[in-house]
């Protein structure tokens, strides 16, 4: 019979215990020896060694153990909003989550933003209220704002005896307490008319098998919380809540027999340098040197839309096996495995069919950049070869180089995150970097229709081959659009091999093309057509009579043509702008507006809930770090921002420009010298 398994997240806000709490999960589950300390930098989660040494845990981390004939594969997640998109990306993959807050800090920012996008996505979560030992701690109070702050569906598991002192106690609730059975008898009929129905027409059959069973029930649907307590330190609670994980959350044991199905949702390298990919198998089998389709959705390198096919053949295979790696010939429905040998893999790429139900969870582009460059001129290659990993480790790390080399540009979420990447490249890469001022990232969108072209055999064009070509506004949000527009008889089909091909080719140079517009910003948003087309072969007709026309002949002169239809249409230079939710209290209200309004940002919407405000307002990605600054000094800590991308609005004034890295096809002197130095015409 195949076993049950259960994928589980530990979400917190910073130094709330997380790690610390999987320490003391693994240890009460015999999967290691000794529990690891965070300051000591002996944990097993967080393995970098940045990780280490800061205490605080920067990627995802998986290990498991067994509980009571259940394999937890526990995935430990960062807590700091710069590495949201790591939190993120593994939410989707979860069957249920934990959510840790601590009994002295309480409900904190970060922890109010993991809860809402735990709910969002309707991730079964169980509570841990942690550090009751520690001085301070008041569970009663953290329950409070938990159902103030968080959610009100939550149901306390059991009391903590002496909380703030060593000897703290956590004692489980029986359903022989008659103010427990009444709590959690009118939390279950609340939001179950069936449960309802039958207490009101005789609550004595409503028999505690059955307020337990629908207790895991409504937990499992997202519908309430159940809410334990202890610390991780001292072991104490754990046990409950090691119990509670298997009672309460949707443990499956899934169909190893179906159509393999699995999501790539972390890069890695090994020891050798050789790429290792984690997958988490939601149906089906994948074995090894066995051949599986994959899709990938976008490109990162042509910034190409959709999905893009290709096979994998993984040479090896390791299941997350107490504690450790289990080298497997498979990976099964429901675990989590290591896969060597998909060398082209990234991260969000699904293996074998669709992974049906399973949302792809789509989060907002890092809006922030800077110049990064290394100490010592002679780390130059190596500083690119490093940002080149770190981008593959994180695909919203994206890397800019301009054609000498000599000049990289690091896209960001935060100033946190420039400081793991600075501390990363110096220990684990040896190389020692400076930053710029971190700017914004805009795009450039055409303003109208334009249209260039280039004939073959004409003074103004040095390549053999014509194009035509039709750049035109998109739908905001659409990304880059190719069209062929083209007779298969004007297409160098004797180079290309067929239609499709030559199609394929172009749509890259052109997307390679609009990395840089008339500003040095991306173009977007935007329908190419590719409207005339010719070549030459040395005898002559059908098509001109010269020199044999080449790959490098269209790919050189695409920019050319597409750069002059950019200038006849135009480009509006657009910012990003983030959707900002708000919180803070009552009594913040006109400080906080008075903020936003110096900040340019638009109020949608404004609610009050108790002695709380909410703010829905857009605001310029550019002006957030100033609120997320100022928040806490207006509101005296309680404020709280969630944000989103919403997207880019015109700039007002003067367009921003941004250093190009390539030479400019507008400049066709400089721009051939430029082909001259990189080989010519090959």
């Amino acid at each position: 019979m195949p076993r049950k398994t259960l994928n589980l997240g530990i979400l917190a806000h910073v130094d709330a215990g997380k790690t610390t709490l999987t320490e003391r999960l693994l240890y009460a589950a015999g999967a290691i020896d000794a529990v690891g300390d965070v300051d000591a930098g002996t944990t097993q989660t967080d393995t970098l060694a940045l990780e280490r040494q800061r205490g605080i845990t920067i990627k995802s981390a998986v290990v498991s153990f067994e509980i009571a004939g259940v394999t937890v594969n526990l995935i430990d997640t960062p807590g700091h909003p710069d590495f949201i998109a790591e939190v993120e990306r593994v939410l989707s993959l979860l069957d249920g989550a934990v959510l840790v807050v601590s009994a002295v800090e309480g409900v904190q920012p970060q922890t109010r933003v993991l809860m809402r996008a735990l709910r969002r996505l309707r991730v079964p979560t169980l509570l841990f209220v942690n550090k009751v030992d520690r001085r301070g701690a008041d569970p009663g109070r953290v329950v409070e704002a938990i159902a103030k702050r968080l959610t009100p569906a939550v149901i306390p598991m059991g009391t903590v005896e002496g909380p703030g002192t060593r000897a703290a106690r956590f004692t489980p609730y029986g359903l022989g307490d008659p103010a427990f059975r009444a709590t959690l008898t009118e939390a279950l009929t609340d939001r179950d008319d069936s449960l309802l129905a039958a207490y009101v027409a005789d609550e004595h059959a409503v028999t505690d098998r059955r307020l337990r069973a629908e207790l895991a029930a409504q937990t499992r649907r997202s519908l309430v919380h159940p809410v334990f307590f202890g610390s991780a330190v001292t072991g104490e609670g754990v046990p409950a809540l090691s119990t509670g994980l298997v009672e309460f959350l949707p443990a499956e044991a899934g169909d190893a027999e179906a159509a393999a199905s699995g999501r790539v949702f972390k890069i890695d390298r090994g020891p050798a340098g050789e790429k290792i990919a984690y997958v988490r198998m939601f149906s089906g089998a994948v074995r090894v040197r066995e051949r599986l389709p994959v899709e990938t959705v976008g490109d990162a390198e042509t910034g190409a839309v959709g999905p893009r096919a290709a096979e994998v053949k993984p040479t090896a295979i390791a299941v997350s096996d107490g504690g450790g790696w289990a080298r497997r010939p498979q990976v099964v429905a429901g675990e989590i495995g290591r896969l060597w040998g998909l060398t082209a893999a990234r991260i969000g790429d699904t293996i074998g069919g669709s992974a049906g139900a399973v949302a792809r969870h789509q989060f907002a582009p890092p809006t922030l950049e800077t110049l990064i460059a290394a100490v010592r001129p002679s780390d130059d290659g190596a500083l690119r070869a490093a940002l080149a990993r770190l981008a593959e480790q994180d695909p919203l790390i994206n890397v800019r180089v301009d054609d000498t080399g000599r000049e990289v540009f690091v896209s960001l979420y935060g100033e946190v995150q420039k400081e793991v990447i600075q501390a990363t490249l110096a220990m684990e890469f040896g190389i020692d970097v400076t930053f710029r001022e971190t700017t914004v990232i805009c795009v450039e969108r055409p303003a109208r229709t334009g249209e260039a072209a280039e004939i073959l055999n004409t003074e103004s064009n040095p390549f053999q081959a014509t194009i035509g070509l039709r750049v035109e506004p998109g739908p905001p949000d659409s990304g880059i659009e190719f069209r062929m527009a083209v007779e298969p008889q004007t297409m160098p089909l004797y180079v290309y091999k067929n239609a499709d091909t030559f199609t394929e080719f172009m749509g890259r140079y052109v997307r390679q093309t609009l990395r840089e517009g008339r500003f040095g910003w991306q173009v977007t948003d935007c329908v190419v057509t590719m409207v005339d087309s010719g070549y030459s072969v040395a005898d002559g007709p059908p098509s001109r009579r010269g020199p044999v026309s080449a790959p490098a002949d269209f790919r050189n002169l695409t920019p050319m043509v597409l750069m002059r239809a950019i200038e006849a249409a135009g480009t509006v230079v657009c910012e990003p702008v983030l959707r900002v939710s708000l919180e803070a209290p009552v009594w913040a209200i006109s400080a906080v507006l008075t903020a936003l309004g110096r900040l340019g940002a638009a109020v949608r919407h404004q609610s009050v809930r108790g002695d709380l405000t909410t703010i829905s307002t857009v605001v310029p990605a550019a002006r957030v770090p100033d609120l997320q600054r100022q928040l806490p000094g207006l509101t005296a800590g309680e404020g709280v921002i969630e944000s989103t991308f919403d997207g880019h609005r015109p700039v007002y004034g003067d367009p921003p420009t941004r250093p190009r890295t390539t030479p400019d096809p507008r400049h066709p002197a400089e721009y051939l010298i430029s082909l001259t130095r990189q080989g010519g015409r090959g």
